[in-house]
């Protein structure tokens, strides 16, 4: 499990797209518009024209403009679940060179958590370790090949990312885990097995050096089983007759003929040897293949290996498959295959037959191709081939690496990397689409108030207005999808949320799964963003109806929805570790599905788990469910019985502040005029929404100035006085909203400032280090933007 110390900030991806992406982007979100909006003429006519023109243009600026606010930001429980799941050895260090996060396989490779480069290893691989960090650090990427971990050659990779963090990647440790696997069974009880069947096994160095043998070999080789003999020269032990027969140097040359087997478990020249030795019958010392026994010896050698490996005779058959082997390639042990290409795809079966034709013909150095296993033809299988001597009918040796984690790994990080990169598009679109809108809804602000009801154009502008509302919540759809909506924690009852996402449910549960709700009495109020609870909610329900469709395909089944008070004496009675001694306002979904597995439930929340086909779900569902949860300071947990359905309870907290008060506060009346004094600087790069606001403040009674960037904001303060209110947006070319704020800032201490964006505002703020700053989401009314004005001067 990836760990990662508190305090550690997320990662920022600046990875830019290219216009093409972003058109593309513009016409899928113009197909979800037309598919939620379902208006046919307004899609085509509004949506479609200016999200695929408007839009697509506007990100391409967008995505190219420097601002870390609107860049997406990498949640740690995505690199956790990647780090955890990856192959290699991961580490990620800061500027300080203080290890911020390591995986399982780190700690496994090195021991604990040694921060890199200062890494147990020898001084010329920390010197090299050394200078690969100061590479990247310097040129973004570093690497060294000259480590060597447990006798295995390991390659270190080091990225820079974003000038904050490296990134360390030790590849090869799969190669350390399977020879520590070979070396625990050659000195444990298998060892002692193939000692007893007269196998004399020992794993050797690439120096030659035996790091393990069996207890037979080291009586032949020493004189005594528990001799120590790790460490020392294997050659030394063997001597070679003028006749070629090798024998134990101990027993001299009156001792058995032995013949010596080297198993290449592992590619490249620096991996340890498997090394076995076998007694030599008389009869067969000048014969070029080993006796039946012995043969079976080999067998059982290669049977206990956990890598998959098959023996195949000179006519191409097989003649021995391990347990590896088999599960790897999936072999019916009922009707196994005779040949190695009834294993294989069509298209994959010339290329293997020749192969092993070519090896069992005498070819001398292996080779490694990519296969495609008929039962799993998406995921290609890495083999290596090689010919085999004195294995008795045995020719050729198949080794293979099962790379369904591999492959499975590639898939997350494809998903991952999509994910990222729809996210970025989809908020790039809805920001810029936020402007046009912005403009529209400002228009027909200005034009209704030329017009009074009963005009002839008053209900088409009334009607164009509604439509561009609409069109606005479906751009906040756009940014929660890329996590940059921005929250707005209210403090809310359960019952209503539930009401208002009911009818939204009905159609997506459909006619044929019936909808029941169930509200407790003396509910607390709870303090959360009702559009997340209502996602919360759909994500649950949406996943119900899928397991009750596949439970039975024709329809049926029940949604329950219950609301309920669990109070500080219920939490102790659940003796619950993780839910804290509190009162809590409950929400449990249940449905009559198919349930989930007891080996599948505690996984059910973590980053791109899905049980669904590929292709049809993303894996974010429940886990985005947690994230909301956790964030709302709440607790989920599900039950599940398989066959029967499945729960999902959420335990929210009482806001203590409300539930002092029951009755709510009456909202603050805020003055009905809205018409105020003074000079306000409006800095908007955009001209549609820059004319919009200097019509609609002018209209309340203030001087406006403009100005199209902050540059040129600057150059008009120096011929002017000080304005009364500055209102800018934030994302602009040449110099953005808050650099130019600040200089502004600096100049005018005291100047009230408003900041209006189309972007997430708790974003916004981190990047923003200025006091006596308001916020104005785009897009905005008319009266929204007097108002925020308004109220802007009346703190100053």
């Amino acid at each position: 499990m990836a760990t990662l110390p508190a305090g550690s900030k997320p990662v920022r991806n600046r990875t830019l797209l290219p216009l093409a992406a972003a058109l593309v982007a513009g016409i899928a979100a113009a197909g979800l518009i037309l598919t939620t909006i379902g208006d046919r003429a307004l899609a085509v006519g509004f949506v479609a024209a200016g999200l695929l023109i408007a839009g697509g243009l506007y990100t391409f600026r967008r995505l190219f403009a420097s601002d870390a606010a609107a860049e997406p930001v990498v949640d740690w429980a995505v690199a956790h679940a990647l780090a955890a799941a990856s192959d290699d050895a991961l580490a990620v260090t800061d500027r300080a060179g203080r290890l911020v996060c390591a995986n399982a396989r780190y700690e496994s490779l090195f021991g604990g958590f040694p921060t890199p480069p200062s890494l147990p290893v020898g001084d010329a691989a920390l010197s090299a370790l050394g200078a690969a960090g100061r590479a990247a650090w310097r040129d973004g990427s570093g690497r060294t090949d000259a480590l060597d971990v447990s006798g295995a050659r390991v390659t270190a990779s080091v990225e820079r990312v974003n000038d904050e963090m490296l990134v360390w990647r030790f590849a090869g440790v799969q190669a350390v885990d399977l020879a520590q696997t070979v070396q625990t069974l050659i000195a444990g009880h298998t060892g002692d097995r193939l000692a007893s069947a007269g196998v004399m096994t020992a794993l050797v160095s690439p120096e030659g050096r035996v790091r393990a043998a069996n207890r037979v070999l080291r009586l032949r080789a020493m004189g005594h089983e528990e001799a120590a003999i790790e460490g020392r020269d294997f050659t030394r032990f063997l001597i070679t007759d003028s006749s070629g027969q090798v024998r134990f140097e101990r027993e001299g040359t009156t001792g058995t003929p032995l013949r010596v087997l080297q198993i290449p478990f592992l590619d490249g020249e620096d991996a340890p040897m498997l090394v076995a030795l076998l007694d030599e019958e008389t009869s067969a010392v000048n014969s070029p293949a080993i006796g039946g026994s012995a043969s079976a010896h080999v067998r059982s050698l290669i049977s206990l290996l956990p890598l998959g490996m098959a023996l195949v005779d000179r006519d191409g058959r097989f003649v021995h498959m391990n347990d590896a082997f088999v599960r790897a390639t999936r072999v019916n042990a009922a009707a196994p295959p005779l040949y190695p290409g009834d294993l294989v795809v069509r298209e994959d079966k010339a290329a293997l037959a020749d192969a092993v034709r070519r090896f069992a013909g005498g070819a001398a150095h292996a080779t490694d191709m990519a296969i495609r296993l008929a039962d799993a033809p998406e995921e290609p299988v890495a083999v290596s081939i090689a010919a085999a001597r004195g294995l008795g009918e045995a020719a050729v040796l198949i080794s293979l690496k099962d790379s369904g984690e591999e492959g499975k790994l590639k898939r997350q990080v494809a998903q991952a990397t999509k994910m990222q990169a729809v996210g970025q598009l989809a908020g790039g679109v809805a920001h810029d689409f936020n402007n046009i809108l912005t403009a529209i809804i400002g228009h027909c602000d200005l034009m209704l108030m030329r017009h009074s009801p009963g005009d002839s154009d008053y209900d088409d502008i009334q009607q164009i207005r509604a439509n561009s509302n609409r069109a606005a919540s479906l751009t906040r759809q756009l940014l929660a999808f890329s996590r940059q909506q921005t929250l707005r924690p209210q403090v809310l009852q359960l019952p209503d949320v539930i009401s208002e996402v009911s009818n939204l449910l009905k159609r997506l549960l459909g006619e044929t799964v019936r909808l029941e709700v169930k509200h407790g009495r003396n509910l607390g109020p709870v303090r959360a963003d009702p559009g997340q609870l209502e996602q919360v909610v759909v994500n649950l329900a949406v996943n119900a109806r899928d397991a009750m469709l596949a439970k039975n395909p024709s329809g049926g089944g029940m949604l329950t929805i219950e609301t309920m008070t669990v109070t500080a004496a219920d939490v102790r009675q659940m003796e619950e570790d993780v839910l804290p001694l509190a009162d809590y306002t409950a929400l449990r979904i249940s449905d009559t599905g198919t349930g989930i597995p007891p080996e599948v439930l505690p996984k059910i929340f973590e980053p791109f788990f899905t049980t669904k086909e590929v292709g049809k779900g993303t894996g974010l569902g429940l886990s985005t469910v947690y994230g909301i949860i956790k964030q709302s300071g709440g607790f989920i947990f599900a039950e599940s019985e398989p066959g029967q359905g499945t729960a999902f309870t959420i335990y929210l907290p009482v806001h203590a502040a409300a539930e002092a008060s029951k009755a709510p506060a009456a909202p603050k009346e805020k003055p009905a005029d809205l018409w105020g004094s003074g000079t306000v600087l409006v800095v908007e790069d955009e001209d549609m929404v820059r004319a919009v606001a200097e019509r609609a403040l002018t209209r309340q009674g203030y001087t406006v100035l403009t100005a199209e960037n902050g540059e040129v904001a600057l150059e008009l303060l120096d011929r002017c006085d000080k304005p009364d209110l500055l209102v800018s947006d934030v994302v602009m070319p040449s110099m953005d909203g808050p650099t130019m704020a600040r200089r502004v800032r600096a100049r005018y201490p005291d100047i009230p400032i408003l900041f209006m964006s189309g972007y997430a505002e708790e974003q916004l703020r981190k990047s923003i280090d200025l006091d006596n700053i308001a916020f104005l989401p785009k897009p905005f009314s008319v009266q929204q933007l007097a108002e925020a004005a308004r109220d802007v001067l009346a703190t100053k």
